[in-house]
């Protein structure tokens, strides 16, 4: 069963940065795309970036575009989130998801078959 472990969340004042970090934990497992989605409270999942499985193709939303950036280690099986000038807008429980047949980056949460358990970032104001 593959697994994601997320870390690098917690409380970063607005304007700041914060790093979100994502391990698949399966040996056998070769992560594909990758992506970091967002739920805040009282509202819906929604995309933030996702990287295809070489890392040469990128997605972000419009909300986060020139202030977050995402990499990948494929020989760590890891996924990057770099937040800069963190908005308290930006405050949700991130998750981070994994596909195992979509190649190119993609913002769809169908495109993703495992998940992790979710990070809580907060910005305050």
């Amino acid at each position: 069963q593959v697994q994601l472990v997320e870390s690098g969340g917690g409380v970063v004042q607005a304007g700041g940065s914060l790093r979100l970090s994502c391990a698949a934990s399966e040996r056998s497992f070769t992560p594909l795309a990758m992506a970091w989605f967002r739920q805040a409270p009282g509202k819906e999942i929604e995309s933030v970036a996702a990287i295809s499985w070489m890392g040469s193709n990128t997605y972000f939303a419009d909300s986060v575009k020139g202030r977050f950036t995402i990499s990948r280690d494929n020989d760590k099986k890891m996924v990057v989130l770099q937040m800069n000038s963190a908005k308290p807008e930006d405050t949700a429980i991130y998750y981070c998801a994994t596909a195992q047949a979509t190649v190119n980056a993609s913002g769809s949460s169908r495109a993703y078959d495992y998940w992790g358990q979710g990070i809580q970032v907060t910005v305050s104001s």
